[in-house]
């Protein structure tokens, strides 16, 4: 070390003091001591150059653990050195070793016969110190074989009155085989021990001041120390790691442990004994807390070997408080070690902290880490492992469990539970990424391996990613199998009633499947129906207490919410389930579908406030596929209320949670809200590109998939393609009524299908459609539907009182509800209807309530429509974006200029007057009033000097 620190110059002061007392004749012998890398090497080559420099002979040698058991190792490397001695002397002497090394081959007659011959290689050296003061410095003493401590022992009771320093070396814990030794050596008198410490806090400021600023020094001492612990040769290793990243620049962060850091860790370990590197492997894999006991047991040392090895890697700041200081540290052990014995050491860890009945996440973390060589004990605490990982949102750590869990299982219905939790854990965040396991799972469903309880859950998958027709082949076959069975007295594979709720799900889902099950008839286990509902073809009813009773009762309420007059029965069923069910992997589906089965009862608010109250739950969760699911429909409710822009960002984030290939079927749905937002926002390009978004084909199978179907149909009505139109409209009814489920609440078929016909032209074909909706109408509708319908019936009527009537009564139906843009609708058509009655206050009032309804929707198209020249004016100041108009132009006033635009673009007064709600006679006062602050003698002269004073709105 190339400064010397103040905790060294103590101990090098002394050693100096003792060399001035060898050159006098008096010999010494120092022992120091000091933890493994501890700088006492460091110490004993700067006191040994001092020596020569002083005129000493320095006689050097170091002890090797590989040469432990060599017969006068450290003597012959003692000889070696000796240059003084005289080769005839160096000769015998290397002779008498080597003779006795040959002649005896025990143990004891070795130590026996270099008895003898010590006191003669000790007075050759002795000899040698008349002449010139001789230091005899041995470092790691503690590793020297048994004749060469002899030969020491010898030499340092006859040294006391000669010019001989004897400087040893030593490890502060010795094995018992030097304790005789180091006894025997502090026995004489003029033997000193000196114990190095590690560096203080003050010492590393003084070493990284050799390298850096003496402020930076400073700044940087208290995280060196604390992650050196003042070892010396970390110090330097953690300063080299630090100029190498930093060049010349000067450090203004703590010094980031490295290779040299990495390395210099390894050297410490190895330079100890082999217990130090085998404890310290356990450390690293045990973690922080771990006692000794069953730290010992994991790297089958005895108990008290592994506390003396803790104690150890202490003193050479290794450890602290048993955990290593800094995680390079950690993770330098973990990699240097032999893939075989870290795997090992994990999996003994993890059978003993599991027997210790240690918490499933910390035993699994070793499975994981020795994941060829798991045992069948470890599956269910790889499954629990999940669980824990799951509740604590480390869905990474679940799904290595999961993996290795199912991995680990051999083929059986274990395997297959497995699997089918798995296929939840990857379904959390990506449904996509669960689809090569849930091919798996489809085997096991068809081979009937699966539990009661995954096999609706299993179900459900499949018809999410387009394999609803699969699903319910396999059901089938098993219900057929079940049947079978129980002809031939044996017990079914799966519980009827399991059966029959995957039937249930599936034909609600996706109601074409319905038809593999109308020739089965029910389960012979027939259970108590709920009352007020007709049985399902093939379906049974199921018990509330079924562990998938989620499922029936979530379909049971959709199916009660489309039925028509039976809004209230719905709503009570979908609470059930909302109140009943908490939110997981399981319950996810069933909790959306009660939440669409509120929607489509009319009970918007209620529906809000739970699916709140479930993306709150899911918020912080890691869960986007639940937060998804959940967001979609929190869009469907937005664009049912009318908030157009908040219906359409909501379905762009839920859309923006999984990718699209994660949506299967499901992609219907947010895509029905966005492109129907961005129709009636007036975005007519931005539909038409989410229209041209590839779908996958089975979704038009599905309840979701009449969404898509309304909204394209709604899409092509806005852009002038009536006929496209119409064809969807009619789909959507074909579907409905052959999968009875032909319900205005969940797609207003027959309304749409009539605006489409008055697009076209053909009143009397819509008046029928609007009509046969009529007549469906069981008794009091929910305030959407009759008001859509009441809305429809006022268009097809001739009669301007029928309409009038018609109107007024929708509009009274729609204030209840919560659909502003059909109320804002309703508004608009019942003051064109007061126009046409000439009740120009009233249209001008109702018009106006029905604009700022609409702008409050974000409805552009049908603000322009109430208010021509006004609905983008105030959404957006000047159009364009232009400069302000010139002050000839603001002159005429707000009436004026929407007058003056009307009849610039060829409108007569009474198109005007119609279209601005007021009468002929104030409209020719207005046209007055504009020649002449325009100076214009005819209408014709208009559209030039408007445009001339570029007044926004003419080309």
């Amino acid at each position: 070390m190339a400064a010397r620190l103040v905790e060294r110059e103590k101990q090098l002061e002394t050693l100096n003091e003792m060399l001035g007392s060898a050159m006098r004749g008096r010999g010494r012998v120092a022992v120091i001591s000091g933890a493994v890398a501890g700088g006492k090497t460091s110490l004993l080559e700067t006191f040994t150059e001092e020596a020569i420099s002083a005129g000493a002979l320095v006689l050097e040698a170091a002890g090797s653990r590989a040469e432990r058991y060599l017969p006068f190792g450290i003597l012959r490397r003692i000889l070696d050195s000796a240059a003084a001695l005289s080769p005839e002397v160096h000769a015998y002497a290397g002779e008498l070793l080597d003779r006795v090394s040959a002649e005896t081959t025990d143990s004891e007659g070795a130590v026996e016969a270099g008895m003898h011959l010590l006191p003669h290689v000790s007075t050759a050296l002795l000899r040698i110190a008349r002449d010139r003061t001789v230091v005899i410095a041995v470092d790691d003493v503690h590793h020297g074989d048994e004749l060469s401590l002899a030969f020491l022992l010898c030499l340092a009771r006859r040294v006391r009155q000669t010019g001989v320093l004897i400087v040893l070396t030593e490890a502060v814990r010795l094995r018992p085989t030097q304790l005789a030794f180091h006894a025997e050596l502090q026995r004489q008198p003029n033997c000193t021990s000196l114990r190095l410490p590690l560096l203080t806090s003050g010492g590393t400021t003084r070493l990284l001041a050799e390298h850096f600023s003496a402020s930076a020094a400073q700044r940087l001492s208290a995280e060196c120390q604390e992650t050196t612990g003042g070892n010396p040769l970390l110090v330097k290793a953690l300063i080299d790691d630090g100029l190498t990243a930093l060049g010349d620049s000067e450090p203004f962060q703590r010094l980031a442990p490295a290779e040299m850091f990495e390395r210099a860790m390894l050297d410490c370990l190895h330079r100890g004994e082999p217990e130090l590197l085998t404890v310290a492997r356990g450390v690293a894999v045990l973690g922080d807390s771990c006692s000794a006991v069953l730290l010992s047991r994991i790297v089958d040392l005895h108990v008290k070997a592994t506390e003396q090895a803790l104690q150890d890697l202490s003193r050479c700041a290794v450890l602290h408080n048993g955990a290593f200081r800094d995680p390079a540290a950690r993770t330098a052990v973990l990699e240097a070690a032999p893939p075989g014995a870290l795997s090992a050491l994990h999996l003994r860890a993890a059978r003993l902290l599991h027997q210790e009945g240690a918490a499933a996440l910390d035993v699994a973390r070793h499975l994981l880490a020795a994941p060829k060589n798991v045992e069948d004990w470890a599956i269910p605490v790889l499954q629990e492992a999940a669980e824990y990982a799951l509740v604590d949102d480390d869905h990474e750590l679940a799904l290595r469990c999961g993996e290795l869990a199912v991995a680990s299982c051999p083929e059986g219905p274990r395997h297959a539970a497995l699997k089918s939790r798995l296929v939840s854990i990857v379904w959390r965040s990506s449904p996509a990424a669960a689809e090569g396991h849930l091919r798996q799972l489809s085997r096991e469903l068809a081979a009937g391996r699966l539990a009661d309880r995954d096999l609706v859950q299993a179900v459900s998958c499949l018809v999410w990613m387009g394999e609803a027709r699969g699903a319910g082949e396999a059901v089938l076959r098993l219900d057929r199998s079940g049947r079978d069975a129980q002809d031939a007295d044996r017990a079914p594979a799966y519980d009827p009633g399991t059966l029959a709720a995957a039937q249930s799900w599936l034909s609600m889902v996706s109601p074409p499947v319905r038809d593999l099950f109308d020739a089965v008839e029910p389960p012979r286990t027939t259970l108590s129906e709920a009352p007020g509902k007709p049985p399902v073809a093939g379906l049974a009813s199921i018990p509330y207490d079924l562990p998938d009773n989620a499922y029936v009762q979530a379909a049971d309420a959709v199916r009660t919410a489309l039925r028509g007059g039976q809004a209230e029965a719905a709503v009570n069923e979908a609470t059930r389930v909302l109140q009943r069910y908490h939110l997981s992997d399981r319950t996810l589906q069933p909790l959306v579908f009660a939440l669409l089965a509120v929607v489509y009862a009319g009970r918007l608010d209620l529906a809000l406030a739970w699916c709140e109250r479930l993306l709150g739950e899911c918020s912080a969760r890691n869960a986007p596929t639940w937060q998804a699911a959940l967001g979609v429909v929190r869009a469907e409710i937005s664009l049912r209320q009318g908030d157009l822009p908040g219906a359409a960002a909501q379905a762009r984030h839920a859309m923006s949670r999984i990718s699209l290939q994660s949506w299967g079927v499901g992609i219907a749905l947010p895509l029905a809200v966005l492109v129907e937002s961005e129709i009636q926002m007036g975005h007519h390009e931005e539909a038409l590109s989410l229209l041209e978004q590839p779908v996958p084909e089975a979704m038009f199978d599905t309840l979701s998939g009449l969404h898509y179907l309304r909204a394209r149909g709604r899409c092509h009505l806005a852009t002038g393609r009536y006929h496209a139109a119409l064809r969807d409209f009619l789909n959507c009814g074909e579907l409905m009524q052959a999968w009875d489920m032909d319900a205005a609440e969940l797609v207003p078929w027959r309304l749409d299908a009539a605006e489409a016909w008055l697009a076209l032209g053909n009143p009397t074909r819509a008046r029928e459609y609007a009509e046969e909706q009529k007549q469906r109408e069981p008794g009091p509708a929910g305030s959407r539907p009759r008001g859509s319908l009441l809305l429809v019936l006022a268009r097809t009527s001739g009669d301007l009182k029928v309409r009038l009537k018609r109107l007024t009564e929708a509009v009274e139906t729609l204030e209840e509800g919560d659909d502003r843009l059909q109320l804002a609708v309703a508004l608009g058509e019942l003051g064109r209807g007061y126009r046409a009655l000439g009740d120009f206050n009233r249209a001008r009032m109702l018009v106006r309530k029905a604009w700022h309804l609409a702008k409050s929707c974000g409805a552009e198209p049908l603000c322009r429509q109430f208010m021509p020249g006004q609905g983008d004016g105030e959404a957006g100041g000047q159009a364009s974006g232009e400069a302000e108009p010139p002050k000839e132009v603001e002159v005429l006033s707000e009436a004026e200029a929407r007058v003056a635009l009307l009849a610039a673009r060829g409108h007569t007064n009474r198109e005007i007057a119609t279209k601005l709600y007021v009468t002929v006679s104030t409209v020719e006062q207005h046209l007055t009033r504009i020649y002449r602050k325009l100076k214009v003698k005819r209408r014709r002269d208009l559209p030039a000097r408007l445009s001339d004073l570029s007044l926004p709105g003419i080309a």
